[in-house]
C-alpha cells in the first residue's frame, strides 16, 4: 500500500484494490493538490479544509459517517467522536474512521478535538497506522495528541494537522510538527515523499513518521 500527504487531513491510500482519499482540503487552506482520482472518500466533517470533493476526479463512493461500509474490498468503520472538550458543543461531531486496506488497519482521527471516550477507544482499538492532528487549533494539541496514541497504541503514527509553509490559517493558527516530536521525545527526522507499507513491514516499536505534501 502506497501512502502519499496532499496537505492538512487529506492522504491518499493506494492498495491493490482501489485508492481511498481522506478528507480532501479546499484552496482556502493553502494546499492545492490539483485533481486527483480515488475510488473512495472519507469525510470526518463539514468545515472547511475537510470535505472539498470537487479535487477528486470520476464518481468516487462517499463515506460521510458513523456505520461500517464496504467499498471495493476495503473495510470502514466510522466512529462518532467530537472536535472539542465539550462533546462537541463548540465546534460539533467528528467522524473517526477504522480503515482495513491490504491487511492493515489505518485509523484517520479527523478533526478530534478530545481524548477518546471508552466507546471510541474499544471501537478504534487495533490500528496499526494513526492518523492523528498534532496542531492545535480546534482540534488536538501535541499533548493531547499523545494521550490519545497512548490510547490506542499503533504502530507507526503519521502526524497531520499542523502548521506548514503552505497553511493558511482560517481562525485559530496551529503549531508546528516539532513541538509534537518534542511531546513523543523523537527527532525531527526528514519527511519523505511517499511511504509504502505492509503488514510485514511494520515496525516492531512505535515509530512517528513524517511526510512532506504534494507539492512542497
Amino acid at each position: 500500500m502506497e501512502l502519499t500527504w496532499l496537505g492538512h487531513s487529506c492522504f491518499r491510500l493506494r492498495g491493490k484494490d482501489a485508492t481511498l482519499l481522506t478528507d480532501p482540503p479546499a484552496p482556502a487552506t493553502g494546499y492545492t493538490p490539483g485533481r486527483v482520482t480515488a475510488d473512495i472518500i472519507t469525510i470526518s466533517h463539514h468545515h472547511a479544509g475537510h470535505d472539498y470533493v470537487k479535487i477528486v476526479a470520476g464518481e468516487p463512493k462517499i463515506v460521510d459517517g458513523p456505520g461500517e461500509y464496504e467499498v471495493q474490498q476495503i473495510l470502514i468503520t466510522g466512529v462518532q467522536t467530537f472536535h472539542d472538550q465539550e462533546r462537541g458543543a463548540l465546534f460539533g461531531r467528528n467522524t473517526a474512521y477504522l480503515i482495513t486496506m491490504d491487511d492493515v488497519q489505518f485509523c484517520h482521527l479527523g478533526d478530534l478535538g478530545a481524548p477518546l471516550d471508552d466507546r471510541a477507544q474499544e471501537a478504534l482499538n487495533g490500528a496499526d497506522v494513526l492518523f492523528v492532528p498534532v496542531g492545535g487549533g480546534n482540534a488536538l494539541d501535541a499533548e493531547r495528541a499523545a494521550e490519545v496514541i497512548a490510547q490506542l497504541e499503533p504502530r507507526i503514527v503519521v502526524p497531520m494537522h499542523y502548521a506548514t509553509p503552505a497553511y493558511k490559517p482560517n481562525g485559530a493558527a496551529l503549531d508546528p510538527v516539532d513541538k509534537f516530536c518534542r511531546e513523543m521525545g523523537v527527532e525531527v527526522s526528514e519527511p519523505l515523499g511517499k511511504a509504502v507499507i505492509t503488514k510485514s513491514s511494520l515496525p516492531v516499536e512505535p515509530q512517528v513518521l513524517l511526510l512532506t505534501y504534494r507539492g512542497q
